[in-house]
């Protein structure tokens, strides 16, 4: 009986705990996107933020990047096409993370996003080969294995939904 009690304890602060590490994910996805959208002075000084027609990837594709893929960072820096597509990633992301609804797309996208960063700047400059955005990437994908919307999320409803039943991707 006590190790039944134990093992409920214990799968309810995973669920837990990985709800908790979602939504400080998102937060980090949507962060970025309103620091980068207002200038909010985090990073980026509101006279360069998005609104104000500043580029929220020509700094760091456009003189960061470096390594093997550094050419074609460079080649799509600052292009209007690459911005809306970097913010709209990372807008997704954080809402969809924060809210734990469609988190396959989430997960599938905000690894690939954070996978790309990791290429920009290879080899990172704190080890040979791994760094957080790898970390990140990972930690998406398993968040969306394991359900972590489901909990302190909207990720049961947003699966109830008709549209999502038959198309179980969006989960």
């Amino acid at each position: 009986m006590a190790a039944a009690q134990t093992s409920t304890r214990s799968a309810t602060a995973t669920r837990y705990m990985l709800a908790g590490i979602r939504l400080a994910l998102g937060w980090i996805f949507l962060w970025a996107f309103l620091d980068k959208t207002f200038g909010l002075g985090h990073e980026t000084a509101a006279a360069k933020s998005w609104l104000n027609g500043g580029s929220p990837t020509k700094g760091f594709l456009g003189s960061a990047a470096k390594g093997p893929f550094a050419g074609f960072y460079h080649s799509i820096a600052g292009a209007g096409v690459t911005d809306v597509l970097f913010m709209a990633a990372l807008f997704g992301v954080g809402v969809a993370l924060i809210l734990g609804v469609g988190m396959r797309l989430a997960a599938g996208a905000g690894a690939l996003l954070t996978v790309m960063m990791w290429t920009a700047v290879l080899p990172p400059a704190s080890n040979p080969f791994m760094d957080d955005h790898l970390v990140y990437a990972a930690v998406l994908i398993v968040l969306a294995l394991l359900g972590a919307g489901n909990t302190l999320g909207l990720g049961r409803i947003w699966a109830s939904l008709p549209l999502v039943r038959r198309a179980p991707w969006l989960r």
